[in-house]
């Protein structure tokens, strides 16, 4: 056996785990989307005043559903109910 082979045995045996936690973490990932994409279709059920407690509105939901199903409405959720509160916060700071 010569160096070349032994060396090309060990990448081989190498990749094996790597792309088992590929597949394992891909799986949790899309367990998590789904996951979360069930949450988010129980905020549709909150009525306006509900959704504007926690800083969102009807239309923040609308944006979010248009998401393709891999990816994490939440996540979009939590960038626009942010964005929004620091709006507030700059004109809060403009009026004082």
């Amino acid at each position: 056996m010569t160096t070349l082979d032994h060396s090309t045995e060990t990448t081989h045996s190498a990749t094996r785990p790597v792309n088992a936690m590929r597949i394992v973490n891909y799986t949790a990932d899309l367990f998590r989307a789904w996951k979360n994409r069930r949450a988010f279709y129980r905020l549709g059920e909150l009525s306006d005043t509900e959704l504007a407690d926690v800083g969102l509105t009807r239309g923040d939901l609308c944006v979010a559903v248009d998401l393709p199903f891999a990816s994490d409405p939440t996540v979009r959720l939590r960038s626009i109910r942010q964005a929004r509160s620091e709006n507030i916060e700059v004109m809060a700071r403009r009026v004082a």
